[in-house]
């Protein structure tokens, strides 16, 4: 069973059901299985627990 997985900031939950759906629906047009076979994982994870380029992305948008 293929599995997506996701890292990205925290997002609220209607904005998972659009990913995870469309992300599905993707999967299911280009691997041609059914889609009770795709597994999408959404891992959040908060500005503070995040560096880019040497820095925290709290610090760059602030």
């Amino acid at each position: 069973m293929p599995n997506v997985m996701i890292d990205g900031p925290e997002i609220d939950v209607e904005t998972k059901r659009t990913l995870v759906k469309e992300i599905t629906d993707a999967l299911e047009k280009a691997y041609k299985l059914p889609r009770e076979v795709y597994v999408v994982l959404i891992r959040e994870n908060k500005p503070e627990n995040v560096g880019v380029g040497g820095s925290l992305i709290l610090d760059r948008i602030k």
